[in-house]
Formats: C-alpha cells, structure tokens, sequence
C-alpha cells in the first residue's frame, strides 16, 4: 500500500512557486516573492508565522527556481560551529542561500556568527519563525535582513492541500477516499498545513476499507493518535499547565519535573523562561519581590548561554520560585482596575493631579492644591488621587504573607481607614 516511507507531507512539498498554497501576498503575481524570482536578486530574509505555513517551503522553492546552492540548518540542533562550516563552504562557492529553521532558537553568540557573512554577501540568510523576530533576533542581523509574515491558512487553502495530496497519489486507491465532513480534521489542523496533511495520512492509513470519511470517523481515529506524534497539541498544554500549578502550589520537586519533560520533548527554552517571569508576578508577587529579578535574569541568561548549560539555569530559577512564598493580589488588583476602568470609562482627573505646563492651564485651575509628597514628614501626605467617582474603590488587597504584611502595616497606618481592609 504504502511503498515509500517518506512522510507524505515531504512528497507533496512543492517544488516550485507556482505550486505554492496560500500566502498569495507575497507569491502572487508582482507580489515580493515573486519579483524577487523572476529577478533573480534574493535578499537575506525572514520568514515569520505559524507553523506548517510554508515556511520552509518557499525557502526550498526560492533556491530551487533561481538555481542556486542550498544549505539547511535546524536552530534546535546546529550550533556556531555549523554555521561556521557553512560559511567556510560558501566561501568557495557563490550566491549560496542558507537557510535556518526555528531562527529565534539561536542565541546571541550563534546570531553574531551569521552577522559578518550576510553583511559581506557570502551567504544569503533565510530564517524562519515563529516568534515575533524584534524579540527574538539580534537587531544588527534583523536591520540586514526582510521581514516577511506568513499567515495562517484559510480553510480554502487547507482543502487544496488535501486535493494535492490526493491528485500526486492517484495510483493508490486510499487516497482516493471521499471526505463527506471537513469540521474535525480542520479544527485539528489549527490552520497548520503539515498538520493537517500528517492527520490526512494517519487517516487513509486506518480507512480498513472505507471509501469515505466524516467526522465521527475522523475524530474516532485522531483522539487515539494524536498524541503520539503531536507535541504542539493538547498534551503540550497540559504539560505547561501542570508545571506552572507546581510552581503555584510550591511543590519544587513536580515542577522541575515538568520542567525535564518540556526539555526532553525539545519545548523552546526561552518560551518556558517568559513563562516562569509572568509567574513570577502572577503568583509571587509582592510575597517575595526577588523572585521577579531572578525570573528575568534567568530569562537573558537562557539568551546568551543556550542549550544545554541553560536547562541549570531553568532548574535554578524553578525551585527558587517554587519554594517562594505566594501571592496573586498584583494579579487580583489588576484585574478589578481594569474592570473598573472598562465600567466606568474616562473620568476625569482630577484638577490638582493634572498637569500644568502652560500659564493657561494653570488659571484653570490644573495643578492648584497639589501637595508634593517629598515636602512632608515620612514622604507622605493625606490627598484623594483617584477621580470623585471612585472615592473608597479598594484595587489592591495585600496579601497574607510576612512581606505583604509589612505592606499592610504601613498602608494602614499612614492612610488610617481608607486602607483598613
């Protein structure tokens, strides 16, 4: 049945560009990809958007319509002495493209490697991600290099994909299959085209005979399979959701666990330190103030050290706020001011708050009757700062631990009943 044990995602890669599924904004006819190929004139590049977009696709395409030597690099895997290697190669070699998959994996160290090869022309860099390249690419290698976003696959797009895949394999007859219902393969394929092609393939590999497929069937065979090849999918999620509820609930030793499962399954690192910085805010807080420090050093330090040293890094910070006191009232507070604020709307400031840069502003009134804290004993003096409408409005409760306590304390006494909780 099924001879070639190439994944049929990679047999019906297209090869050329007229080919290409989607991203009509930049393959269209006079749209840039396109120009760029018919001119021959290849500027180094990045590739930003979801996954199974193409991505990697219009790279294989770009170097094989202008004929031009093509290496291919995985930032999960490669490190500067790869990249070296390349640029070693092109040297003798002329107009080589590289390309680097999962770019915002590299560091800095292996980002500075490419600099002075793009910069003089020996390679033409096409980086791919799908992360938001101002975060996670070095600004000198971003300002030498396009930035070009790919969206998410519309349903149209996604059934072509199907059509293709079942056009290139018309000599064997599962492929032949009838799709009666598109509703569950579509949900699952979240818009990913290599995923959805993968699931299409599971599917027809499981017909037992079937010559047509709805979505009681599809949903029947892809709950039991899902998981096995998917770790963007919901196990992903449970995974990152139980290792933040360790962090919650104190416990160092589940949460480093976690932590290894994420490393093992090769989670992007720096997408678990931003998560243990918002961690530090949610649910430390105030409780242990240095938990937020030790968050986001443990977030640049993953940036410069990279794989494998970085998984201590991760470790460190992980027990540390695991083992930290807890508090969610910064968390709490702002979530009642914003609700407040979407109720009540713009109320107006104030006139002793607002500004007065102008002689106008001031025989308005702006600014008349402002006590300026410094000017009092202990940096504090007793005024309204919230509008009339929301005089008493409590935003932030401190919460129940040794250091918010002291917080409590203070407010207390200084602001006697307004903050007397």
């Amino acid at each position: 049945m099924f001879e070639n044990n190439q994944p049929l995602a990679e047999r019906i890669r297209p090869s050329s560009l007229g080919d290409i599924i989607g991203q009509e904004h930049l393959t269209g006819k006079d749209k840039p990809l396109y120009k760029m190929i018919t001119t021959g004139r290849i500027p180094s590049m990045i590739f930003w958007g979801p996954p199974g977009v193409g991505k990697t696709t219009l790279a294989n395409v770009i170097a094989n319509e202008v004929k031009r030597p093509f290496f291919t690099l995985s930032a999960i895997s490669a490190g500067v002495k790869d990249v070296r290697e390349v640029i070693a190669k092109a040297k003798f070699q002329q107009n080589v493209i590289l390309f680097i998959d999962e770019i915002h994996r590299f560091n800095k160290g292996q980002q500075d490697a490419l600099l002075g090869a793009v910069e003089k022309g020996v390679i033409t860099l096409i980086g791919a991600t799908t992360e938001n390249p101002s975060f996670e690419v070095n600004n000198a290698l971003l300002s030498r290099c396009q930035v070009y976003i790919l969206k998410k696959l519309e349903e149209g797009a996604l059934k072509k994909m199907i059509a293709r895949a079942q056009d290139m394999n018309k000599g064997t007859a599962e492929f032949q299959v009838k799709v009666l219902e598109w509703s569950a393969l579509l949900k699952l394929s979240g818009g990913d085209g290599r995923k959805l092609i993968n699931l299409f393939e599971i599917l027809i590999q499981n017909l037992d005979g079937r010559k047509e497929m709805d979505d009681a069937f599809v949903q029947k065979v892809l709950d039991k399979k899902m998981l096995l090849y998917d770790k963007a999918g919901d196990q992903h999620y449970d995974i990152i959701s139980a290792f933040i509820k360790s962090i919650r609930g104190s416990d160092p030793n589940a949460a480093v666990y976690y932590l290894a499962r994420m490393i093992e399954s090769g989670e992007d690192l720096k997408f678990i330190a931003r998560r243990l910085v918002i961690a530090a805010s949610e649910d430390i807080g105030n409780a242990n103030p240095t938990a937020l420090v030790i968050a986001t050093n443990c977030f640049q330090a993953v940036n410069l050290i990279g794989y494998p040293e970085s998984r201590i890094i991760l470790s460190q910070c992980v027990t540390y706020l695991a083992s930290s006191p807890k508090s969610n009232a910064s968390y709490m507070a702002i979530n009642k001011a914003q609700h407040v604020v979407r109720e009540t709307g713009d109320l107006s400031i104030p006139m002793h708050l607002r500004n007065a840069p102008t002689e106008l502003m001031k025989n308005e009134g702006y600014g008349k009757g402002y006590q300026y804290a410094h000017d009092y004993e202990g940096g504090f003096v007793q005024q309204e700062y919230m509008p009339d409408e929301l005089k008493g409005h409590v935003m932030y409760k401190p919460g129940n631990n040794p250091r918010e306590n002291e917080m409590k304390n203070r407010l207390q006494k200084i602001w006697k009943k307004k903050y007397g909780y």
